[in-house]
């Protein structure tokens, strides 16, 4: 059974496991994919509703795009933990002699490669949606209000896990080329998304009366 198909409680007892995956960057592709949910809830809080008429179209577009990405977030709760597993399959190739121990170190810079880009997907996804929160939170249905800020926190946390995990496994890389590509990438989109999640936290908060 896939790990998207699984749930609530099997999910976390998965997670909870002495299995190292599912791990933090299937956490962090599921945070991201509730962040959409959230995100496609207050759209549908927002659509058919006369007071928010001159919306319609916008939130039904944004709604839309945050149902596709909500599914693509969960194909990536799959594939990072398929991803850990095609490194432990390197880690597990023989090395008895010189021939065997080049084509494991190249199996292994080749899934740790993978098992980097699919956290870093993830973040993308999460950044993503972060771009869209201004726009939700100026248009979308107030009495959602707090949702819409859950859904900041959610996208935040699935940013900073995915990157958490395209660092760890950069740290494994032999290529110093790939391994600054990957560290340069990080730290870009760990400092928009912080930026846009401070903007969003500061409207949310104040409109909540500055709590």
């Amino acid at each position: 059974m896939n790990i998207r198909d699984q749930s609530l409680s099997e999910f976390a007892r998965e997670v909870a496991s002495s299995s190292p995956a599912p791990g933090g960057g299937s956490v962090a592709a599921y945070a991201g994919a509730q962040g959409y949910a959230l995100m496609a809830m207050v759209c549908r809080l927002t659509i058919g509703r006369e007071k928010f008429a001159d919306v319609q179209d916008q939130m039904k577009i944004l709604m839309e795009a945050a149902v596709a990405k909500q599914e693509l977030l969960l194909t990536l709760v799959d594939e990072d933990t398929y991803g850990f597993k095609a490194v432990m399959e390197a880690l597990s190739l023989p090395k008895n002699s010189d021939a065997e121990k080049k084509l494991r170190l190249e199996a292994l810079e080749q899934a740790t490669v993978q098992a980097a880009e699919i956290p870093l997907r993830t973040a993308k996804e999460c950044l993503a949606g972060l771009r869209e929160m201004p726009e939700l939170l100026r248009k979308g249905n107030p009495n959602a209000l707090s949702d819409m800020g859950v859904a900041a926190l959610m996208f935040k946390s699935g940013l900073e896990g995915a990157l958490y995990n395209v660092q760890i496994n950069a740290l494994g890389l032999k290529s110093l080329k790939m391994k600054e590509t990957l560290t340069t990438e990080s730290l870009a989109l760990r400092g928009e998304g912080h930026r846009l999640f401070e903007e969003c936290q500061g409207n949310v908060l104040l409109r909540l009366g500055g709590i």
